[in-house]
């Protein structure tokens, strides 16, 4: 048994999806690793990760307008807004969705769905970069 870690970094532009599913596909490449699990981690509390459609861009806007309702800004809202108003709402829509996902690795590939892809799920406007966790381990 055998295990590879690599920090990503994803440049978000702002609130919304990032897709790095094809980052992700070359660090497993890159091992020598057939068979496993790749764990992908985000580092943050207000950003996330999503296994979602890559096909349609319009899921991505759904997804957005749909976390915009749920989470709204809204500073009467919220006591904690030390970094500003959109700092709570990230945080929930975090607390909503998932840091941490898996993928089983066959044959040296991720077995991803036909249309599906990885995605950081940005929750804050300012543009940064995150820094995801991409751990395989297998043999």
């Amino acid at each position: 048994m055998r295990q590879v870690i690599h920090h990503l970094s994803v440049q978000a532009r702002g609130r919304g999806l990032v897709e790095f599913t094809d980052d992700a596909r070359r660090f497993v490449d890159d091992t020598d690793i057939r068979t496993g699990l790749l764990t992908v981690f985000c580092r943050h509390t207000s950003a996330s990760l999503l296994i979602q459609e890559n096909a349609d861009p319009s899921v991505r806007r759904d997804l957005e307008r749909y976390f915009e309702a749920v989470a709204p800004e809204d500073r009467e809202r919220y006591e904690h807004d030390t970094e500003g108003p959109d700092d709570m709402p990230a945080h929930l829509r975090t607390a909503l969705t998932q840091v941490q996902l898996s993928v089983p690795v066959e044959h040296g590939r991720m077995l991803l769905g036909t249309w599906q892809g990885l995605y950081l799920f940005e929750h804050r406007r300012h543009p940064q970069p995150r820094d995801i966790v991409l751990h395989l381990l297998g043999e």
